[in-house]
């Protein structure tokens, strides 16, 4: 029996929750939608693949390539995993999250593109800031951070992944300053800094026109309420936390990649499409032990909701990097990081990932790229074929952002 996908749920009832929803979903949405859809079907073409030793021909169709399309984060992993190889550092590496509040994820939604830097800029300059304290490391760290937009369940919780080295350069570039072992930044202290920095730059964002809000959320046009708005939200504590340090530098990778790629819910978490609705596995991180992993139906008019509010504004960019791992003075970083560590440079050649790898920049594929199922010979493309063309928007539909 073949596995569920969400794009059996998108391709059985997406016309359906496009024709009740009309007026109200992005082009975006619309995109992301259309790409599950067609993913590894005739109508995006592929090639036939035919094996020189036994005969045996098979069809493998073109993957739609879309950042969230669960079908195709696995191969996207891989060549990002494999670009970021050559800068590990021989160090210990620490994973902390930013959360926002929920009653900033309402104001999120409406205002994706810009809350999200936001939280992306506070999150990256609260690790610099504090690390950068002679009073805590006194150094200058390197940061890569990564967008999530969900929760486990697939409501609207955006945070950010941080994953960091153990230490950095001190301020005058003259030794590799380590963290304690086992201690990365105090949590509280971090907490603090990034709410103040948070709001800070909201209420910016605010008073220069910046922000839309509409809906349930219009009283927040007034700069009055606005302010009343934020008041009880820098009295509560924002939740900020750090894991301790992994098994390995090697294994930061691995991880990391799980992270960078994933989508609001993989192929692998479905268990049931029927006349109930969809029904997937999720975790309760309220609960303790077993009691966490549990199961949730939502009707396929839900379901394709959820899924839909975690599409990114087109080209935002969910993997950034900061500090010594900006892009424009990585390698140089990276350089002189290893010569204070004392351990050997790089590999020369490598090709450098820049701020995302989600797409791929040809299409030809190896002659030995695959193996015949029947007798392991390679197989080589003896033909490839067109896909269907399409439009890149439905013709003359009214939505919004």
């Amino acid at each position: 029996m073949a596995r569920l996908e969400v794009a059996d749920i998108l391709r059985a009832q997406g016309q359906v929750w496009r024709e009740q929803h009309h007026g109200h979903i992005s082009v975006g949405q619309y995109k992301v939608m259309s790409a599950i859809e067609r993913c590894r079907s005739a109508s995006l073409g592929g090639h036939v693949l035919h094996c020189r030793a036994c005969g045996h021909d098979q069809v493998a169709y073109n993957s739609c390539r879309n950042r969230h399309c669960p079908k195709c984060q696995g191969s996207a992993a891989r060549r990002w995993m494999e670009a970021r190889q050559a800068e590990l550092l021989p160090v210990d590496y620490y994973h902390v999250v930013f959360t926002l509040p929920a009653p900033i994820a309402a104001l999120a939604y409406q205002n994706k593109t810009i809350v999200y830097a936001i939280l992306f800029r506070a999150a990256a300059q609260t690790l610099l800031t504090i690390s950068a304290d002679p009073k805590r490391l006194g150094c200058r760290l390197g940061v890569t951070l990564v967008l999530h937009t969900w929760g486990s369940n697939l409501s609207h919780h955006p945070h950010v992944h941080g994953i960091v080295p153990g230490g950095g350069i001190s301020l005058d570039g003259e030794r590799w300053v380590a963290c304690r072992k086992g201690f990365f930044l105090p949590v509280r202290v971090l907490s603090r800094l990034f709410r103040r920095l948070f709001l800070e730059q909201l209420r910016l964002a605010y008073d220069q026109g910046e922000l839309q809000c509409h809906g349930d959320l219009d009283h927040l046009t007034d700069a009055t309420t606005f302010a009343e708005w934020l008041k009880p939200l820098r009295q509560v504590e924002w939740v900020v936390y750090s894991k301790r340090p992994f098994a390995g530098p090697e294994a930061v990778l691995s991880y990391l990649s799980r992270y960078t790629h994933r989508v609001a819910i993989s192929n692998s978490r479905l268990l049931r499409f029927d006349d109930q609705g969809v029904t997937f596995k999720w975790k309760d991180y309220r609960a303790k032990g077993r009691a966490r992993y549990k199961t949730m139906t939502l009707a396929a008019d839900e379901f394709i909701r959820r899924f839909l509010l975690h599409v990114l504004p087109t080209g935002f960019h969910r993997i950034r990097h900061y500090g010594l791992f900006a892009n424009t003075c990585r390698q140089a970083n990276l350089g002189r990081a290893r010569a204070l560590l004392d351990v050997a440079p790089s590999p020369e050649g490598g090709e450098v990932a820049g701020t995302e790898h989600d797409r791929v920049s040809s299409t030809a594929v190896p002659e030995d790229a695959y193996v015949c199922p029947d007798c392991g010979a390679p197989m080589v493309v003896a033909e490839v074929f067109a896909g269907i063309p399409w439009s890149r928007a439905p013709p003359g539909m009214d939505c919004i952002e």
